[in-house]
């Protein structure tokens, strides 16, 4: 089987730089999966979980907003974080959980919703992803 390369970009570090089989990435219109030779595209992330498959090992990580270019053989993906499966903390992502939903809840006028509905967002992922 032919490989593609994955690149993962975060504003301070290249986290992945890699060959794969194949990655099923979490888009705005929904997951979508990628392997050599495929069609070009540009796209946005949504919060969701990205899996890497190489033989019959695949990699998991929590994925938070950003973007993906794919190219024939090459897939870049430019986002503000990414979580190992490994290094999720899951007391820690219950608790952002509960504080997304309080400030959701809050009827105070200086709740910024959207905020609160990202890290909501956020925290699911985390939790789905263990």
């Amino acid at each position: 089987m032919e490989k593609i390369k994955l690149k993962v970009i975060q504003p301070h570090q290249i986290l992945l730089d890699d060959e794969f089989d194949h990655v099923i990435v979490p888009g705005v219109e929904g997951d979508f999966g990628v392997y050599a030779n495929h069609a070009d595209f540009i796209t946005k992330l949504r919060p969701g979980i990205l899996q890497i498959y190489t033989g019959d090992k695949i990699d998991k990580y929590a994925i938070h907003d950003g973007y993906v270019s794919v190219e024939k053989d090459l897939v870049s993906i430019v986002c503000e974080a990414v979580e190992p499966q490994a290094e999720i903390d899951l007391k820690r992502a219950e608790a952002a959980k509960a504080r997304a939903e309080k400030r959701m809840k809050s009827d105070a006028e200086e709740v910024d919703f959207r905020r609160a509905e990202l890290a909501l967002k956020r925290a699911l992922v985390r939790l789905n992803l263990k």
